[in-house]
């Protein structure tokens, strides 16, 4: 990471955060901002590749803000909903990319949870006018989510027996379970035989119903599959139950924690505050969030503006392995590129 620079900055409500950042000679296409899902980091874009994206991204012209949020394992874990990252982690990490750059205009790569908790954010408003978003590239999930028939038997029933009894979900279970209902929860990696990275099981276990969830094992080489160990890890419960009520409302839902005049209850109910381009993409074989929830997103903001947003499914790739994936680079970042170039 010795090509990256770190900076500080604080969320809204005073949580410490910070980018990564990777600036070419001449940024003459200006910042993007890359935003990771729940329990990684932002290093969880720049896998032991030979042409890892925010490289590509560099090569191309832009500034990259790899943004740690307070999802990331990076960060002190805290006791947080989606809620709090639209409310305070976005809005900020915005404003500090203008302040550090001087740019009027900025886009957005979002991935997973990174993607719902910015769809909040620049949907209900939140975002400050300078810089302007202009383009938004979301992986996985949006203002929808739909997941497989087992995952949605599977999730209630998690939920039902570990609420009040853990505060989080751990992929690092894998290695060391820490108390009963952790341990409880780690044996069921009896049921996944698909490889010997414990981690990976782990994350089976905790994010899905698929062998694997989170990417497709033939997408990614030795290095990549060894790296990731390292790379996944604790998560609240509170956000598993607010995906949980997304899931039965048919869309993105608020907790109720702020008022309705800062996040709405619900997200795909009511016009998005932004006049943003949305690229939403999402792995064929996605086994996380099937991608049916990505194409009822693309669906509504295509009746809000027909023509202008792009709905686009990367064959043969599962959830994560679009980020880390061996051909990723040939398969996946032009298409990234081209969505983000376009004006």
């Amino acid at each position: 990471m010795s090509d990256f620079t770190r900076i500080e900055f604080n969320a809204g409500d005073g949580k410490p955060l910070f980018f990564l950042r990777l600036t070419p000679p001449d940024p003459y296409r200006g910042p993007v901002m890359l935003v990771h899902g729940m329990s990684v980091r932002s290093n969880i874009f720049n896998p032991p590749v030979a042409r890892p994206l925010p490289h590509v991204l560099a090569d191309a012209g832009y500034d990259v803000w790899m943004l740690n949020w307070r999802a990331s394992i990076d960060v002190e874990p805290s006791d947080f909903t989606l809620d709090d990252a639209a409310v305070h982690d976005h809005p900020a990490a915005v404003a500090k990319i203008g302040e550090v750059t001087g740019w009027d205009t900025m886009k957005a790569l979002v991935h997973c949870q990174g993607s719902t908790s910015f769809m909040m954010s620049i949907c209900a408003g939140l975002l400050p006018d300078l810089p302007k978003v202009t383009t938004v590239v979301s992986n996985a999930i949006a203002l929808h989510a739909d997941v497989r028939t087992l995952m949605d038997i599977k999730m209630p029933f998690a939920m039902g027996a570990l609420r009040h009894r853990v505060d989080g979900m751990d992929a690092q279970w894998g290695y060391h379970a820490p108390g009963f209902w952790a341990k409880v929860t780690r044996s069921l990696m009896l049921l996944h035989r698909e490889c010997r990275n414990p981690v990976c099981r782990m994350s089976s276990v905790v994010y899905g119903a698929g062998w694997p969830v989170l990417w497709r094992h033939e997408n990614l080489d030795d290095a990549t599959h060894d790296w990731i160990k390292g790379e996944v890890g604790w998560a609240p419960i509170a956000f598993f139950e607010q995906i949980q009520a997304s899931l039965k409302a048919g869309e993105l839902v608020s907790t109720g924690k702020y008022p309705l005049s800062v996040l709405p209850l619900r997200f795909a109910s009511q016009m998005p505050k932004t006049d943003a381009r949305f690229v939403f993409m999402t792995g064929s074989m996605n086994r996380c969030f099937v991608p049916t929830g990505m194409a009822a997103t693309f669906d509504f903001f295509e009746k809000v503006a027909p023509g202008r947003h792009t709905f686009q499914k990367m064959h043969g790739y599962g959830h994560l392995d679009i980020f880390l994936g061996k051909d990723a680079a040939t398969e996946v970042f032009p298409f990234i590129l081209d969505e983000l170039n376009r004006e």
